[in-house]
C-alpha cells in the first residue's frame, strides 16, 4: 500500500471513530414499510424515539428498536464514562435502502402463474449529538 493511500485510509479511520452507527441488513420487510416507521423518529432525541418504537403498532418497529439500542451501545463503547442523559443524542440520520428481492411464482387460473416480489431491505441509523450540531452549523 503505498504512503497516500494509508494516510488517507488512517483519516477515514480516526473520523469512524467520531460517527456512532448501526446497520441491519436484509431485514425480510419491505422497505416501504420501514420507511414509514424510520420516518416517525428520524430527528428525535434517543430516547423519545425509543419510546415511540416501543407503543407503535406496526411490526418492522420492533427491529428499528434494536436497531437504535445497537448504534446506542455502539455509542457507549466508544464514549466510556460518558452518560447517556448528558450527551443530547439525537437520532440523526436513518436510510432505508432496498435488499435483495426473492422472486416466487404463485399458480394463477387457466394454467398461468403470477410472480411474487419477497422484498427486503437495509437499514443504516447514525447517532449525532445535539450540542455537535448546534457548532457546525
Amino acid at each position: 500500500m503505498g504512503a497516500r493511500k494509508r494516510n488517507s485510509a488512517n483519516e477515514l479511520k480516526e473520523a469512524k471513530k467520531q460517527q456512532y452507527f448501526a446497520v441491519l441488513k436484509n431485514c425480510p420487510t419491505s422497505p416501504r414499510k420501514m420507511r414509514l416507521v424510520a420516518d416517525m423518529v428520524r430527528g428525535m432525541e434517543v430516547n423519545r424515539a425509543l419510546d415511540v418504537l416501543k407503543f407503535s403498532s406496526k411490526e418492522s418497529s420492533r427491529r428499528l428498536e434494536k436497531l437504535v439500542m445497537s448504534a446506542i451501545a455502539n455509542w457507549q463503547a466508544k464514549n466510556e464514562g460518558s452518560r447517556l442523559e448528558e450527551s443530547n443524542l439525537v437520532v440523526k440520520t436513518i436510510s432505508v435502502d432496498s435488499g435483495r428481492i426473492l422472486k416466487r411464482l404463485m399458480p394463477a387460473p387457466q394454467g398461468r402463474a403470477h410472480r411474487i416480489k419477497k422484498r427486503s431491505n437495509h437499514v443504516t441509523v447514525s447517532l449525532g449529538s445535539l450540542i455537535e450540531e448546534k457548532v457546525t452549523e
